[in-house]
């Protein structure tokens, strides 16, 4: 039984890269929300309205990949 190297190295990247694709998506997210707070705490009516705009995509981006991922793993969605 013969193991292609290779091919196991280029799924090791790809799933490493987007695990930190996603996690810095993700953290962006985070970020957006705490702008929110921040402008909501601070009375500033744009810059919350951003925020929320900003968590909004990066969570939903976040979801989307996720999503993906569940539907190339589970045969039955094919």
């Amino acid at each position: 039984m013969s193991i292609d190297w290779t091919a196991l190295g280029q799924v090791t990247a790809v799933s490493v890269g987007v695990t930190i694709a996603v996690v810095v998506v993700f953290a962006l997210g985070v970020l957006g929300l705490a702008r929110y707070e921040g402008a909501r705490e601070d009375g500033g009516g744009g810059t919350s309205t951003l925020g929320i705009a900003q968590a909004g995509l990066c969570f939903l981006a976040c979801a989307a990949v996720v999503a993906y991922g569940i539907y190339l793993i589970v045969p039955q969605f094919h």
